[in-house]
């Protein structure tokens, strides 16, 4: 039975050493081609296509994959080239900023004077401009200017960066739009934070809250906002003659701000939320 049994054994070893052996050999030859990945043995022209088809649906992943492995198996020429530029697209909307910035870095950096390096420049700065109005922002709205102002402030300088660089394309007219809003929104920020102090009473850092939004964002449409802190900072230090030249100011620059009214910061209203300073610091 013992030597019956070890005979059995060997059997089952050789028929299963053959049948690894035919598999082999079939993958070798091709007969098992069929069931390849299509993205490993299509010409570059038809790959490319393939993943503009996936982008066309927006089935973003597949389109990221495929255009990843044709810069893998072709990494020069037209296709390639084009093909980085969209796989930078299909990573932006499929929310993966830190990879779609890595990619359209490098683009740059290898095709500096590409047909399409303004789009290059655009994409980087519109990635950072979705990143504070992103859907669950939106659905939960939430207020973008009492979060971290970092990625807008990155976007407004890269928007600018392609406007220097690329000043006549139809992308820097877009730009300009967009950094209007950033600029706005920025100043806003610095007008919370102004509030925040001045409610806590940090007269000194709200002036200077007030007097960074008109240095940084003189256009902005917080500048009446902006001299208004200011004034009522210098009101609570006790600060009259400086005071009373930012209301001036303002008097000439926004002549129907609430402030001008007894209005915001200085009702009354605003004031009742006002806290001990406690630890803050000027």
């Amino acid at each position: 039975m013992h030597r019956s049994g070890l005979a059995t054994g060997l059997v089952r070893l050789l028929l299963l050493a053959l049948a690894l052996s035919l598999v082999t050999g079939c993958a070798r030859f091709g007969w098992f081609k069929g069931r390849e990945d299509p993205i490993e043995t299509l010409p570059v022209d038809e790959l490319y296509d393939m993943a503009k088809g996936a982008l066309k649906v927006n089935n973003y992943a597949r389109a990221e994959r495929i255009y990843q492995r044709l810069v893998a198996r072709f990494p020069f020429g037209p296709y390639t080239e084009q093909s980085q530029l969209e796989l930078a697209y299909a990573q932006f909307k499929g929310n993966k900023k830190e990879e779609a910035t890595s990619t359209v870095n490098r683009f740059i950096r290898t095709y500096p004077a590409h047909p399409d390096v303004a789009y290059a420049y655009y994409l980087r700065a519109l990635v950072n401009f979705e990143t504070d109005t992103n859907v669950l922002t939106r659905l939960a709205r939430i207020d973008a200017t009492t979060r971290d102002m970092s990625a807008a402030r990155q976007s407004f300088a890269d928007f600018g960066e392609l406007i220097r660089r690329h000043p006549d394309t139809r992308y820097a007219v877009d730009a300009r739009d967009r950094m209007i809003h950033l600029r706005n929104r920025m100043a806003q920020h610095e007008i919370n934070v102004a509030t925040f102090y001045l409610q806590r009473g940090a007269w000194v850092a709200a002036q200077r809250r007030g007097q960074f939004v008109l240095e940084n964002f003189p256009q902005s449409v917080h500048t009446g906002d902006a001299l208004a802190v200011i004034a009522e900072s210098y009101v609570r230090l006790g600060q009259d003659d400086l005071a009373a030249d930012a209301r001036r100011v303002l008097e000439g620059n926004a002549p129907e701000h609430p402030y001008l009214r007894g209005g915001w910061p200085a009702e009354e209203s605003f004031w009742r939320k006002l806290v001990p300073l406690g630890g803050l610091r000027n």
